[in-house]
């Protein structure tokens, strides 16, 4: 797993930041979902 992590880390050298990017973007729209469905 972690060998596995480095490794991806090693091909894409913005992962971190671009791993964040995305977290943060299907977070938002799942909360903007769950918002808009609420009403």
């Amino acid at each position: 797993m972690i060998n596995l992590a480095s490794e991806i880390t090693r091909e894409l050298p913005a992962s971190p930041l671009t791993f964040g990017v995305i977290t943060f973007v299907i977070f938002s729209a799942l909360l903007y979902l769950v918002l808009r469905l609420d009403r």
